[in-house]
Parts: structure tokens; sequence; C-alpha cells
């Protein structure tokens, strides 16, 4: 974890932040931080910064902001059109798109994709969501990228895909 990605629901006060499950097992069990230890952190989708660990327990650490003052990367302006893959390789894979900063990314079904892999409990949007917060955290960004599905080949080339066409600048 090279940066904390801190969501709406974290913050207790505007410069107080409370952490639990995940983060505060990393935080506690492979970077040992202790009270007055300095960490990156990051606003989902917004500018980042430093915070101090003021309190660390067993289930939550409480971190003081110092100001979000800092830019985040600026996404790659890249739409990844890409097959829907099979769901063990789906978590690895969004990581490293979000990693990379890609800024829209559209699963789509091709002949090659089993119908059932649209079945997978890993496409719910909350691990979609985790997935993608675990690549930012690694590629010290907070630009969350936009995840579209399209279930059916033909009506996305002859639909969407002209539009995304139509988006990219000529020299």
């Amino acid at each position: 974890m090279n940066l904390i990605i801190l969501e709406d629901r974290d913050f207790i006060d505007p410069a107080l932040v409370h952490l639990t499950g995940r983060r505060h097992l990393h935080l506690t069990t492979i970077l040992k931080v202790k009270p007055g230890d300095r960490l990156c952190v990051g606003k989902l989708n917004g500018p980042q910064g430093y915070a101090q660990v003021a309190r660390v327990d067993s289930t939550s650490i409480t971190l003081e902001l110092g100001p979000l003052d800092q830019p985040s990367p600026p996404t790659l302006p890249l739409t990844l059109i890409l097959g829907l893959p099979r769901p063990k390789m789906l978590q690895r894979t969004l990581q490293t798109i979000a990693t990379m900063g890609v800024e829209k990314l559209c699963l789509i079904q091709t002949s090659r994709v089993e119908k059932s892999f649209w079945q997978t409990p890993l496409l719910k949007p909350e691990q979609i969501h985790e997935q993608l917060l675990l690549g930012l955290e690694q590629g010290k960004a907070t630009q969350l990228p936009q995840v579209e599905y399209h279930q059916r080949f033909r009506p996305f080339i002859e639909d969407v895909l002209p539009s995304l066409s139509a988006e990219i600048p000529t020299a």
C-alpha cells in the first residue's frame, strides 16, 4: 500500500479519519505503524497529502490529516475495451488497470467469453470498487476508472464504439 485512499465514509471530522478492516490490518501487520508515523493519503477522486497516525488499537487506526494540497497524477486519456476475463483474472486485471491510470474500461462479451462469467459475484459493484482501490493504492493515484459492462457484442460495436471513436482527438 503506497497510498491510503480515503473515502467520505472514513471521515469522522474534516481533519480526522478512522480506518478499519483491510486497511487497518495492513497498516498494523505489514507497515507496523505507530502513533506519530506519517503516511501518504489521498481522497478518492481528489487531492493527495499526508496524515499522521494519532491512535492505533486492535480494531482501528485514527489519522490526523494534514493539508490535501497535492494533485493526483492525471489519468491516461484512454478507454480500454476488454473481453470479460475469467473471474480469477478479473481481480488482477482490474488492479492493474487502476494502477496504470486508465480512465475508462469497457468489459464486453466476445465469442470466447463464457456467458457464465457474467454471473460471477466478482462483478458486483462493491467487488469491482474494492479491486480498483487496491490498484489505486499501488499506483499512488486517486482517480477511480469508470467501468462499463456490455453483455452483447454487436450492439457494442454498432452503437457504443462509434461514439467512443468520435471522442478520440485528431492531430
